[in-house]
């Protein structure tokens, strides 16, 4: 039991300190990869829970896919000019404190109360439902899975080529 209270908690410290660093990062690059290491420490909390698939998914679809569809959006940006535009002022530098505070408030009021633990035992996943959305995907659904990868690599090499044409946000001038 202390095991997992030491586990739970430094998840949660895990979580807690990589979602802050997402929003307070200046370099977007780096936000988006706190952001990966946020959905990784979400991934753990689902397997620690037993909710091993859920923790699966969470690591491939939004870990890996969403947030490279995330680095293809910011390459469109002019970061110089988008750095410039979000500078450390008064009003971003009160607007981090009261969202600190609130966060803070929002933990605290949370460990006060009591969570009840029913003594009932969790009844054990079935591993079938996740054979057979395998078996379904890979087999019924392969094409529109397959065509669902191709769409997303051209949109990929579609975003780096838009991004370096002339007059584009990364063009060589």
């Amino acid at each position: 039991m202390l095991w997992e209270a030491i586990g739970f908690y430094s998840l949660a410290f895990f979580l807690i300190f990589f979602a802050y660093k997402t929003i307070t990062a200046i370099n977007p690059i780096h936000s988006a990869l706190y952001l990966v290491l946020t959905m990784i420490g979400l991934a753990a909390v689902f397997y620690d829970l037993g909710a091993h698939f859920i923790a699966g998914v969470q690591l491939i679809v939004y870990a890996g896919a969403v947030m490279v569809l995330f680095v293809m959006v910011l390459m469109l940006f002019d970061l110089r000019a988008e750095l410039r535009a979000f500078s450390r002022g008064l009003f971003s530098g009160m607007l981090k404190i009261i969202s600190a505070g609130l966060l803070a408030g929002i933990f605290f009021a949370g460990s006060d109360s009591s969570i009840a633990i029913l003594d009932t035992p969790a009844a054990a996943p079935s591993a079938d439902v996740s054979r057979q959305l395998g078996i379904l995907l890979y087999t019924k659904y392969l094409y529109a899975f397959e065509a669902l990868g191709v769409l997303l690599l051209v949109v990929a090499v579609g975003v780096v080529a838009v991004s370096r044409i002339k007059g584009g946000t990364h063009a060589r001038h």
